[in-house]
Protein backbone atom coordinates (compact mmCIF):
# COMPACT_ATOMS: atom_id res chain seq x y z
CA UNK A 1 0.00 0.00 0.00
CA UNK A 2 2.64 2.39 0.76
CA UNK A 3 4.26 1.60 -2.96
CA UNK A 4 0.49 2.16 -4.60
CA UNK A 5 0.66 5.88 -2.41
CA UNK A 6 3.59 6.99 -3.50
CA UNK A 7 2.52 5.43 -7.05
CA UNK A 8 -0.41 8.32 -7.28
CA UNK A 9 2.00 11.18 -6.59
CA UNK A 10 5.90 12.57 -7.04
CA UNK A 11 8.06 10.88 -4.85
CA UNK A 12 9.93 12.11 -1.91
CA UNK A 13 12.16 13.33 -2.36
CA UNK A 14 12.45 14.13 -5.73
CA UNK A 15 15.25 11.85 -7.54
CA UNK A 16 15.44 13.43 -10.87
CA UNK A 17 15.79 10.24 -12.42
CA UNK A 18 13.63 9.42 -15.69
CA UNK A 19 11.96 5.75 -15.80
CA UNK A 20 15.38 4.65 -18.48
CA UNK A 21 17.33 5.65 -16.37
CA UNK A 22 15.52 3.77 -12.87
CA UNK A 23 15.72 0.65 -15.27
CA UNK A 24 19.13 0.77 -15.71
CA UNK A 25 20.16 0.99 -12.06
CA UNK A 26 21.55 -2.33 -11.03
CA UNK A 27 20.48 -4.05 -8.13
CA UNK A 28 21.64 -4.11 -5.06
CA UNK A 29 21.57 -7.02 -2.35
CA UNK A 30 20.51 -4.88 1.54
CA UNK A 31 18.99 -5.70 4.86
CA UNK A 32 15.62 -4.51 6.33
CA UNK A 33 16.93 -2.45 8.77
CA UNK A 34 18.83 -0.01 5.91
CA UNK A 35 15.97 0.76 3.92
CA UNK A 36 14.58 4.27 4.03
CA UNK A 37 11.00 4.07 2.73
CA UNK A 38 8.45 7.14 2.46
CA UNK A 39 6.36 6.55 5.25
CA UNK A 40 7.63 8.84 7.41
CA UNK A 41 6.52 11.64 4.90
CA UNK A 42 2.93 10.20 4.08
CA UNK A 43 2.56 10.20 8.32
CA UNK A 44 3.12 13.91 8.39
CA UNK A 45 1.08 14.47 5.50
CA UNK A 46 -1.78 12.68 6.90
CA UNK A 47 -1.26 14.71 10.38
CA UNK A 48 -1.78 17.78 8.10
CA UNK A 49 -4.59 16.85 6.89
CA UNK A 50 -6.12 15.81 9.83
CA UNK A 51 -5.29 19.31 11.18
CA UNK A 52 -2.65 17.90 14.05
CA UNK A 53 0.27 19.88 12.59
CA UNK A 54 0.21 22.61 10.74
CA UNK A 55 4.04 24.64 8.95
CA UNK A 56 5.34 26.75 11.31
CA UNK A 57 6.65 30.19 10.47
CA UNK A 58 10.05 30.78 9.66
CA UNK A 59 12.02 31.07 13.05
CA UNK A 60 14.62 33.62 11.90
CA UNK A 61 17.71 31.63 12.65
CA UNK A 62 19.05 31.73 9.45
CA UNK A 63 19.06 28.70 6.75
CA UNK A 64 18.34 25.21 7.73
CA UNK A 65 21.49 24.21 6.35
CA UNK A 66 22.87 20.74 4.14
CA UNK A 67 20.16 18.41 5.31
CA UNK A 68 17.52 19.25 6.84
CA UNK A 69 14.07 19.36 6.21
CA UNK A 70 12.53 22.34 4.20
CA UNK A 71 10.15 23.32 6.30
CA UNK A 72 9.15 23.18 10.14
CA UNK A 73 6.18 21.57 11.91
CA UNK A 74 3.93 22.78 14.62
CA UNK A 75 1.31 20.73 16.80
CA UNK A 76 -1.69 22.19 16.67
CA UNK A 77 -4.17 21.76 20.08
CA UNK A 78 -5.65 18.64 18.21
CA UNK A 79 -2.10 17.19 17.66
CA UNK A 80 -1.18 18.13 21.63
CA UNK A 81 -4.34 16.43 22.77
CA UNK A 82 -2.91 13.42 20.93
CA UNK A 83 0.09 13.52 23.11
CA UNK A 84 -2.01 12.80 26.70
CA UNK A 85 -3.94 15.92 27.63
CA UNK A 86 -7.20 14.29 28.63
CA UNK A 87 -7.03 15.21 32.03
CA UNK A 88 -6.49 18.98 31.56
CA UNK A 89 -10.18 20.29 32.69
CA UNK A 90 -9.96 18.20 35.62
CA UNK A 91 -6.69 19.84 36.73
CA UNK A 92 -7.57 22.80 35.77
CA UNK A 93 -11.07 22.50 38.41
CA UNK A 94 -8.70 20.95 40.66
CA UNK A 95 -6.39 24.26 41.17
CA UNK A 96 -9.34 26.32 40.90
CA UNK A 97 -10.47 25.09 44.33
CA UNK A 98 -6.72 25.02 45.33
CA UNK A 99 -7.21 28.67 44.88
CA UNK A 100 -10.02 28.84 46.58
CA UNK A 101 -9.18 27.05 49.63
CA UNK A 102 -5.70 27.53 49.68
CA UNK A 103 -5.11 31.13 47.83
CA UNK A 104 -2.68 32.13 45.48
CA UNK A 105 0.23 30.78 47.22
CA UNK A 106 -0.97 27.21 47.88
CA UNK A 107 -0.92 27.44 44.38
CA UNK A 108 2.47 28.51 43.54
CA UNK A 109 3.65 26.05 46.71
CA UNK A 110 1.86 23.35 44.27
CA UNK A 111 3.65 24.72 40.83
CA UNK A 112 7.08 24.61 42.49
CA UNK A 113 6.98 21.23 43.98
CA UNK A 114 5.84 19.70 40.80
CA UNK A 115 8.82 21.68 39.06
CA UNK A 116 11.41 20.32 41.07
CA UNK A 117 9.92 16.95 40.77
CA UNK A 118 10.44 17.55 37.15
CA UNK A 119 14.39 19.35 37.30
CA UNK A 120 15.06 18.18 40.96
CA UNK A 121 17.49 15.70 39.54
CA UNK A 122 19.86 18.38 38.39
CA UNK A 123 22.17 20.39 40.98
CA UNK A 124 24.14 23.28 40.42
CA UNK A 125 27.59 20.66 41.59
CA UNK A 126 26.15 18.53 38.17
CA UNK A 127 25.86 21.62 36.03
CA UNK A 128 28.99 24.22 36.53
CA UNK A 129 28.98 24.30 32.33
CA UNK A 130 26.41 26.02 31.27
CA UNK A 131 25.89 23.57 28.25
CA UNK A 132 26.34 20.38 30.07
CA UNK A 133 23.62 21.64 32.47
CA UNK A 134 21.16 22.60 29.60
CA UNK A 135 21.57 19.32 28.23
CA UNK A 136 21.05 17.65 31.56
CA UNK A 137 17.92 19.59 32.43
CA UNK A 138 16.95 18.89 29.00
CA UNK A 139 16.73 14.77 29.44
CA UNK A 140 15.13 15.58 32.95
CA UNK A 141 12.22 17.05 31.35
CA UNK A 142 11.94 14.56 28.27
CA UNK A 143 11.75 12.01 31.18
CA UNK A 144 8.65 14.38 32.34
CA UNK A 145 7.02 13.98 29.20
CA UNK A 146 7.98 17.83 27.88
CA UNK A 147 10.23 16.21 24.60
CA UNK A 148 12.87 19.15 25.77
CA UNK A 149 16.86 19.20 23.65
CA UNK A 150 18.84 21.62 24.23
CA UNK A 151 21.26 24.08 21.62
CA UNK A 152 23.95 26.38 21.88
CA UNK A 153 23.35 29.73 19.52
CA UNK A 154 25.07 32.83 19.91
CA UNK A 155 26.41 33.72 23.11
CA UNK A 156 24.36 30.65 24.97
CA UNK A 157 22.01 27.58 25.23
CA UNK A 158 18.63 27.41 24.93
CA UNK A 159 16.52 24.89 26.41
CA UNK A 160 13.74 23.79 23.98
CA UNK A 161 10.53 21.77 24.99
CA UNK A 162 8.40 20.91 21.97
CA UNK A 163 5.57 19.30 24.03
CA UNK A 164 3.91 20.69 27.12
CA UNK A 165 1.90 17.69 28.86
CA UNK A 166 -0.06 20.74 30.95
CA UNK A 167 -0.11 23.40 28.31
CA UNK A 168 -3.90 24.38 28.65
CA UNK A 169 -3.93 24.73 32.27
CA UNK A 170 -0.47 26.72 31.96
CA UNK A 171 -2.75 29.13 30.00
CA UNK A 172 -4.84 29.50 33.08
CA UNK A 173 -1.88 29.13 35.70
CA UNK A 174 1.10 30.89 34.71
CA UNK A 175 2.45 29.99 37.97
CA UNK A 176 3.54 26.97 36.18
CA UNK A 177 6.22 28.34 34.17
CA UNK A 178 7.32 30.72 36.50
CA UNK A 179 8.07 27.88 38.92
CA UNK A 180 9.36 25.76 36.05
CA UNK A 181 11.71 28.90 35.37
CA UNK A 182 12.64 28.81 38.98
CA UNK A 183 13.51 25.23 39.28
CA UNK A 184 15.97 25.94 36.12
CA UNK A 185 17.62 29.18 37.47
CA UNK A 186 18.13 26.66 41.32
CA UNK A 187 19.34 23.71 38.97
CA UNK A 188 21.82 25.80 36.97
CA UNK A 189 22.78 28.21 39.48
CA UNK A 190 22.56 31.49 37.05
CA UNK A 191 19.43 34.16 35.82
CA UNK A 192 17.85 32.47 32.76
CA UNK A 193 15.48 34.23 30.22
CA UNK A 194 12.22 32.75 28.81
CA UNK A 195 11.69 33.83 25.49
CA UNK A 196 8.23 31.91 24.40
CA UNK A 197 5.56 29.35 25.76
CA UNK A 198 3.21 26.93 24.16
CA UNK A 199 0.71 27.86 26.68
CA UNK A 200 0.90 31.79 25.00
CA UNK A 201 0.66 29.82 21.39
CA UNK A 202 4.30 29.79 20.48
CA UNK A 203 5.90 26.64 18.83
CA UNK A 204 7.96 25.62 21.51
CA UNK A 205 8.96 26.42 25.10
CA UNK A 206 12.43 28.33 25.05
CA UNK A 207 14.70 29.06 27.54
CA UNK A 208 17.81 30.94 26.94
CA UNK A 209 20.52 30.16 29.46
CA UNK A 210 23.80 32.53 29.19
CA UNK A 211 27.38 31.00 28.96
CA UNK A 212 28.59 33.33 31.37
CA UNK A 213 27.10 32.93 34.75
CA UNK A 214 24.45 35.46 35.74
CA UNK A 215 23.25 36.51 39.10
CA UNK A 216 19.37 37.86 39.34
CA UNK A 217 19.54 40.75 41.23
CA UNK A 218 17.89 40.98 44.92
CA UNK A 219 15.77 43.32 45.85
CA UNK A 220 17.23 46.70 48.02
CA UNK A 221 16.10 45.57 51.76
CA UNK A 222 14.00 48.79 52.75
CA UNK A 223 15.67 51.14 55.22
CA UNK A 224 13.87 51.82 58.18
Amino acid sequence: MIFKRVGDRRPYPDHGYTQKQWSEIPPVQVRLDQLTTTKSTLDLDNLLEAGDVTVAPPSGLGGRGRGRPAKEFLLTPSGRRRLGQGYDALAVDALRALREFGGDEAVRTFARRRAEQAIGSVSPTESADPVDGAHRIAASLSDAGFSADAREVGNGVQICQHHCPVSEVAAEFPELCEAEISAIEQALGTHVQRLATIANGDRACTTHVPLERVVREQPAKELR
